[in-house]
């Protein structure tokens, strides 16, 4: 038997205890969970360390860089996301509704977990733990597959959780880590049918098409986010300036940043030079078109395809004017990921056509894209954001790692 099959065997065995675990019993497993980062911050931190000297050694960005590091405020901020988990509704065993049939039979529909889900992700150790405990609070099994850039810190922060979760009286198994980086064990736990039920990739574009491409188990993609901010001409430009700020230097390498922005030419020459230069602040990379190097002058790199389809993931941004919202509509048509997409409007009419007329998980009026997040949206934390259409979309809370079970009952009925 494979190594990744063994995985699968200890989640299988481990997935009964899991889904009919009290919510009582989860709540203290996810309590034991916070306490125990807390109490083991420095061990966390030292094997972080050595990731991120790995990091700097093979030339990650500063951007990459900042996903990867934890510190003291992050583990704290960490451990507080797994004690609001504990506020939280428990989604298992929920009603969802339910009738009676002319027959007499009571149908009722009901929230069960998805069973054994396998997580792949890239280089962020506190999804680590996001994803375990959402998994924990739903009644799911975890098979969690982080990137060889977070290796140390996984495998610590994955010993940890199954340590307080066993002291907690639930299997250690409800939480695994792949503590393998070779590519083939990731290929055996996408095909690892019979064992998982589902895999969430959560990463950039290029690992979620890997897995689409890979698995045999089912996929529920998340997480690529080449998403846009359109200034339209009817704009409120110091409020654009803010928005479009924010959506791209916050935190330019999560999946809700833009990537893109585009400009109509009737304000171009005005907004363009007010954005730009609260881009300054940042160091910002500008790609163009033609029409915004004219305007910017030679800071200004022409755009070509390459740019306008690439989730950069840092202080890069590329910049097209066009002449009406019909031609930013058909841009974002052609290039978006259909994650979260925004228009900065002061007209109702461009405002309900952009949202009518976008596809996306989320699609804005006057904000920034960086609210495309579970906490944000009031789901508590979540295991990454569906751009696909199917099960779930947009940010994927306690709800969205459900499925649902009928409960029939009747008093003799045959048919």
């Amino acid at each position: 038997m494979s190594y990744t099959e063994e995985l699968g065997k200890k989640a299988k065995a481990a997935e009964t205890a899991a889904a009919t675990a009290s919510t009582s019993q989860k709540n203290e497993a996810l309590a034991a969970i916070s306490r125990a980062l807390i109490a083991n911050k420095e061990l966390i931190i030292a094997e972080n360390a050595k990731d991120i000297a790995a990091a700097k050694e093979n030339g990650m960005s500063e951007a990459k860089q900042d996903r990867l590091r934890l510190d003291s405020s992050r583990i704290d901020g960490i451990a507080k996301g797994v004690d609001e988990l504990i506020a939280l509704g428990d989604p298992i065993g929920q009603i969802v509704d339910g009738c009676t049939r002319p027959n007499g039979l009571q149908i009722i529909r009901t929230r069960v977990p998805l069973g054994v889900i396998g997580i792949i992700y890239e280089s962020r150790p506190n999804v680590t733990v996001d994803a375990a405990a959402l998994c924990l609070k739903t009644g799911n099994v975890v098979i969690l597959k982080g990137g060889k850039e977070a290796i140390n810190s996984n495998i610590c922060l994955g010993r940890i959780m199954r340590s307080a979760i066993e002291e907690a009286g639930l299997p250690a198994d409800i939480i695994q880590i792949v503590e393998n980086t070779d590519r083939e064990t990731t290929n055996e736990l996408m095909r690892l049918n019979g064992y998982v039920d589902v895999i969430i990739p959560r990463g950039g574009a290029n690992l979620i098409q890997a897995v689409v491409r890979t698995a045999t188990v089912p996929v529920i993609e998340t997480g690529a986010g080449n998403c846009h901010v359109y200034v339209d001409s009817f704009a409120d430009l110091d409020m654009a300036v803010d928005i479009t700020d924010n959506a791209k230097t916050q935190r330019p390498s999560v999946c809700n940043a833009i990537e893109s922005l585009l400009v109509h030419k009737d304000i171009a020459e005005k907004f363009l030079p007010m954005i730009s230069e609260r881009f300054k602040a940042h160091d910002v990379k500008l790609y163009g078109c033609e029409r915004t190097a004219a305007i910017l002058g030679s800071g200004v790199e022409i755009a070509t395809e390459t740019e306008y389809a690439t989730e950069f993931n840092d202080f890069v941004i590329a910049i097209k004017v066009v002449d009406s919202i019909d031609e930013a509509i058909a841009h974002i048509r052609k290039y978006s990921t259909r994650h979260s997409e925004c228009i900065v409007t002061g007209s109702l009419e461009n405002a309900q056509k952009f949202q009518k007329q976008v596809d996306a998980a989320a699609v804005y009026v006057n904000a920034s894209t960086r609210f495309t997040d579970g906490g944000e949206f009031g789901f508590g934390a979540e295991i990454g954001i569906s751009t696909q259409k199917l099960h779930a979309r947009g940010p994927m809370g306690l709800a969205e790692l459900t499925t649902v079970k009928y409960l029939v009952n009747g008093n003799g009925q045959i048919r």
